[in-house]
């Protein structure tokens, strides 16, 4: 029966040898790895990628991280590959097979059908001297010294080194390509990630009610008004609907703490005439940081000077932003 502190002196060491997995990758990002790199940026078909085991797994992660950041790539068991599913790979497209041991029977099947197709095979994998390695027409090393397993059997540090590799291969194509945000917003529309990507101020301020009152509007009307609207404030507008200040809660407060008469106030006696303010196509995460930063509630939302609405932190909260 292990103790607490044996368990948690486990825990630590496979973090400590998987850790050291990923560091000894280094060595390897040699002039192969920058030629595996260019050819896959050049290619115009996809990256085809396929694994036995625990490297199928990590095959469908590197398939995921790839479409993710605009390198189109495919799953393909190497299992299946020999009963049909060899029929997805097209004429330009790059396969990448990923293995430990390199020698595994389904990847030494697949690979002379591969090759007969007259497709590209980069190999993953952590044996220089397997049949993939010395096969395949590009070889990625991905050896570790042992696995955290502690019969040294079980994949683990092996399929981290794995994963790194696919990642910093996903990673350099990204730059390559000049992979921007926005691109990236293209492919995550769903999700709190997705909406911190392409969700903007206009979609939030529709939403709301839109409280305005002019400059010289009664206090008991401006209090009325912020309290019929519930966003905690309003706007001070012109007859153009040109912004001049808007007056919260806040305002109120220190108005009623000033005055004790306000029946002679209107709303210009007590605006905040330098309101925080955003523009409605400015993405919802810029008010997210203007309501942190200045320890607001609400951001006045414009359009070319002209008031547009408000953008509350209840709606940031709404949208799953925070």
């Amino acid at each position: 029966m292990l103790s607490k502190e044996d368990i948690k002196k486990q825990a630590l060491e496979t973090i400590e040898l998987e850790a050291e997995s990923i560091n000894g990758l280094k060595q390897y990002i040699n002039d192969e790895f920058l030629n595996v790199v260019e050819m896959v940026h050049h290619s115009k078909g996809r990256i085809v990628i396929t694994g036995i085991g625990k490297s199928a797994i990590i095959a469908q992660k590197a398939v995921a991280t790839f479409n993710s950041t605009g390198t189109p790539a495919i799953f393909m068991h190497a299992a299946d590959a020999i009963h049909g599913d060899l029929g997805m790979i097209l004429p330009d497209d790059v396969v990448m097979i990923i293995s430990k041991s390199g020698s595994s029977p389904e990847v030494k099947v697949l690979i002379p059908f591969i090759k007969n197709f007259g497709n590209k095979v980069v190999a993953i994998c952590g044996n220089e001297q397997s049949y993939l390695a010395t096969n395949a027409d590009m070889f990625l090393n991905t050896t570790v010294a042992k696995e955290a397993c502690p019969n040294n059997l079980a994949p683990t540090t092996s399929t981290t080194a794995q994963l790194v590799m696919a990642d910093a291969l996903a990673v350099c194509l990204l730059s390559l390509k000049g992979f921007s945000a926005e691109d990236f917003a293209r492919f995550h529309p769903g999700g709190a990630l997705g909406k911190r990507l392409y969700l903007r101020i206009s979609d939030l301020c529709g939403q709301n009610e839109k409280p305005q009152v002019k400059e010289d509007t009664p206090i008991q009307e401006v209090i009325y008004e912020i309290s019929n609207k519930r966003l905690g404030a309003t706007a001070v507008v012109d007859d153009a609907g040109t912004l001049k200040g808007i007056v919260t809660d806040g305002d109120l407060r220190r108005m009623l703490e000033k005055h004790k008469d306000t029946s002679a106030l209107t709303a210009k006696d007590i605006l905040n005439a330098t309101p925080k303010t955003i523009e409605e196509e400015e993405l919802a995460v810029e008010a997210l940081e203007l309501i942190r930063n200045h320890n607001i509630s609400q951001v006045v939302v414009t359009n070319k000077g002209k008031y547009a609405g408000f953008v509350h932190l209840h709606d940031l909260v709404r949208e799953g932003l925070i």
